[in-house]
């Protein structure tokens, strides 16, 4: 009998034993290394230049002195400079009569150089025969066959090639292509995934007069990433980022929030994109609850406990902060950067990175990435985050061990957070060769103010007469 039970517990210890390596092991399986990213850059000849930007305004013969005067100065306060790029068909004056045939080229553009120039720079250990996902996200364009079809054709992948095309997920797509990929790590082993992050922006240029739609225009310009990642912990050496945490919220059961960032036709039929004076509100609750899950997460103890203590005792004066904006009050008190030593905020416009940086108490340092994000290269949708990446990069700030918190918001309304750690130091210039030496300037003179803050009623009126 004794025999017989000192028999069953090896067996049950020895089980029990199985089952702890064998959940290690699937943990460890289910890591997510990037391995490289590779962000366009458009050719010359589609810079969106002060004079090619005004060419463009002044033809929209919808316009009137209001809508003109709005213009102008939502583009002097946008924090966008003059090198930016526009799609080909609208600098080219065809944006009312936008094609196929444009907007596949103007994908195929994005999408086949930055392959090409990452798989150039993963040739000795990567090739397309090799990659097991595939995902591509872009918002506003959706083919048959579809875009990651192209992909699986001009680059001959596999046939058992698991490929995800996602529309409609907005400025945050990037961050949901790569949770998928994260889930999809966690059920295939020794996996390799490519995510391309852009967005169709030629055929969807808004031509018509209401403000809120005219905004899309002002904000958004053309650009796009791809990106490697892999679970094969061979090639952990070789990654230059783990994923640590990712966290999603989404309140589309909120109907303000739902409606606040919305493709829709106006009253004269022009399709667009408009952006309500909701989105600061909508923002500000979604990384609210956003943060409700991460901090916990990414913060250490002893600044969660401070805080708590800190917020006990401050009771009171928390209760007159009522005046401040939805915004600020998200997370007063933290100290983010007991958690993170770069802050990835996507570049969507000016407000949204004054916003989260006085929201997380952030510093001009912090911030810089991403207002020279948005400065050289405007919002490029998705396809955002890479750039401010690549400038942290370029500017040799990343250093191993280092953490990168990313933080974005999309349509829907969407907040996706995460956190990277950075597992070698990072030099490469990438993107911003030619001009990571001029980042930051001493001041940041918007062009547009320079050469046309002389326009008046008077001038307004005489071109409406013109047209």
């Amino acid at each position: 009998m004794e025999l017989l039970l000192i028999v069953s517990l090896v067996v049950a210890l020895s089980y029990a034993f199985s089952c702890l390596i064998k959940s290690f092991l699937r943990r460890r399986d289910q890591c997510c290394y990037m391995l490289a990213y590779e962000c366009y850059k458009p050719p010359e000849d589609t810079k969106l230049s002060t004079a090619s930007c005004a060419q463009i305004v002044h033809r929209n013969k919808n316009l009137g002195l209001d809508e003109f005067r709005f213009l102008l100065k939502t583009i002097v306060s946008s924090g966008i400079g003059e090198e930016t790029y526009c799609p080909k068909n609208v600098l080219e004056g065809r944006e009312e009569t936008p094609t196929l045939v444009d907007a596949l080229a103007e994908m195929d553009e994005v999408i086949f150089t930055t392959l090409d120039n990452l798989f150039a720079k993963t040739k000795s250990f990567m090739s397309p025969s090799k990659i097991d996902i595939l995902v591509v996200n872009v918002s506003l364009l959706s083919t048959a066959p579809s875009l990651t079809s192209r992909i699986v054709n001009r680059y001959k992948m596999r046939e058992n090639v698991m490929s995800f095309n996602l529309s409609g997920m907005g400025c945050s797509a990037s961050i949901v292509a790569i949770d998928l990929v994260q889930h999809l790590f966690k059920n295939h082993k020794n996996a390799n995934a490519i995510v391309v992050s852009t967005e169709s922006f030629g055929p969807n240029w808004y031509c018509g007069k209401e403000k809120s739609m005219m905004l899309s225009n002002c904000l958004f310009r053309s650009g796009g990433c791809s990106m490697l990642f892999t679970n094969n912990r061979s090639l952990k050496e070789r990654a230059i980022l783990q994923l640590k945490y990712l966290i999603r919220t989404h309140l589309g059961a909120d109907d303000e929030a739902y409606q606040c960032c919305i493709q829709l036709e106006d009253d004269k039929g022009y399709q667009g994109f408009r952006l309500t004076k909701k989105l600061t509100k909508a923002a500000s609750k979604a990384l609210k609850l956003n943060l409700r899950v991460l901090v916990p997460k990414i913060l250490p103890m002893r600044e969660i406990l401070r805080f708590s203590i800190s917020n006990l005792r401050n009771k009171k004066r928390h209760s007159k902060t009522s005046g401040q904006s939805a915004m600020d009050q998200v997370s007063i008190g933290l100290n983010f950067r007991t958690g993170a030593e770069h802050f990835c905020i996507h570049p969507g416009g000016r407000a949204v990175i004054d916003g989260v940086g006085m929201s997380l108490g952030l510093s001009e340092f912090d911030l810089e990435p991403s207002r020279m994000a948005l400065h050289r290269f405007g919002n490029t949708s998705a396809g955002g985050f890479w750039y401010v990446l690549g400038y942290m990069e370029a500017k040799k700030r990343l250093k191993r061990g280092d953490r990168i918190l990313m933080m974005s918001f999309g349509a829907g309304f969407k907040c996706n957070n995460c956190l990277w750690e950075v597992m070698k130091n990072l030099e490469d210039v990438n993107v911003w060769e030619d001009c990571i030496d001029k980042y930051p300037p001493k001041t940041l003179v918007n062009p547009f103010m320079e050469k046309y803050s002389w326009i008046n009623d008077d001038y307004l009126g005489f071109v409406r007469l013109e047209r």
